[in-house]
């Protein structure tokens, strides 16, 4: 009776692993779109600055090549939409064209090629230029910002101005611009964003004033409940913090705060919560010259977690 009991199951196993086989997803063989948007601008005499737009593929992007003059140069995560290519020939002129590909090693066609043409080089340059004022941002639909700002100075002249978000640039526009658009922001979501110049020689501004602002939600969304106008600053080893917590219909005893991305801790009111602005300090346990960026989030009524603010980053003093 054994010898039966075996043989059927050995045929079951065998059934299911021919189903498994039939059911197996057909090999990838579509490539994703070719990439959009591209520009390509340079800001110093040895750099050029490359930007696109994301492609789309029926399963996924997983990548982009970079190419300049028809030979790649780059390699970069389906999450990088921008880079520099460094190390040009002063005054020379060069194509410069994006391929983007998926985990199967298909790859769109490339963009159309746009030429930019590094700036030539000068006497030696070491004054940076003026931090760039005023900036303001507005959005623009769920996913897009619209930037403005009043020109920074230069004893030279500015060739380029990088937006950052929590110190990582995110965007670079001509040093003749004073506007800009930002694609690929999250919907509902708040932002802080600076603005810095920089000259033919690479010297960069201070940043700018922050601007702060937050994306429309998506349809259907609930409204944003983010803590606003989180501030921070750094004496003595320790840094403190002041934000106004989020409209909530109800009393908000509960915020958490992270630290570079991580849970750090929960800062707790008890039964009576600040009225308007809110502060708190903690011991910064790190050497003076760190750096570290800070989001808080609120408790809602419900008893869930709101949305994060918009970061923003203090250097231990």
């Amino acid at each position: 009776m054994r010898r039966p009991q075996r043989q059927l199951a050995a045929s079951l196993l065998l059934v299911l692993a021919l189903g498994a086989c039939a059911r197996a997803e057909p090999p990838d063989s579509t490539p994703p779109t070719t990439p959009t948007g591209l520009t390509a601008a340079s800001g110093s005499s040895t750099t050029v600055h490359v930007m696109w737009e994301a492609a789309t593929d029926d399963r996924a992007v997983t990548g982009y090549q970079v190419l300049q003059d028809g030979r790649p140069v780059k390699d970069l995560p389906a999450t990088t939409l921008m880079t520099d290519v460094t190390g040009l020939v002063p005054g020379s002129r060069h194509a410069f064209a994006v391929v983007a590909r998926d985990a199967a090693g298909n790859t769109s066609p490339a963009t159309p090629a746009v030429a930019a043409t590094t700036l030539r080089a000068t006497a030696e340059d070491r004054e940076p230029p003026t931090a760039p004022r005023t900036l303001r941002a507005t959005p623009d639909g769920p996913t897009a910002a619209l930037l403005t700002w009043t020109p920074a100075r230069d004893d030279t002249r500015v060739t380029a101005y990088d937006v950052h978000q929590a110190g990582v640039r995110i965007h670079t526009a001509p040093g003749t611009a004073t506007t800009a658009r930002l694609t690929g922001l999250r919907p509902g979501t708040a932002y802080s964003l600076t603005l810095r110049a920089r000259d033919a020689a690479e010297n960069t501004s201070p940043d700018s004033p922050p601007a702060e602002l937050t994306t429309a939600p998506a349809p259907g969304a609930p409204p944003n409940t983010s803590p606003r106008a989180l501030a921070a600053a750094s004496a003595d080893g320790e840094i403190t913090l002041s934000w106004t917590p989020p409209e909530t219909g109800g009393p908000v005893t509960h915020h958490e705060l992270h630290i570079d991305g991580r849970f750090a801790t929960t800062i707790v009111w008890g039964a009576a919560p600040p009225t308007g602005r809110a502060t708190y300090t903690f011991p910064a346990q790190a050497k003076p010259g760190t750096t570290y960026t800070l989001t808080l989030r609120a408790r809602l009524p419900d008893g869930t977690w709101g949305d994060f603010s918009a970061p923003r980053t203090v250097t231990v003093r």
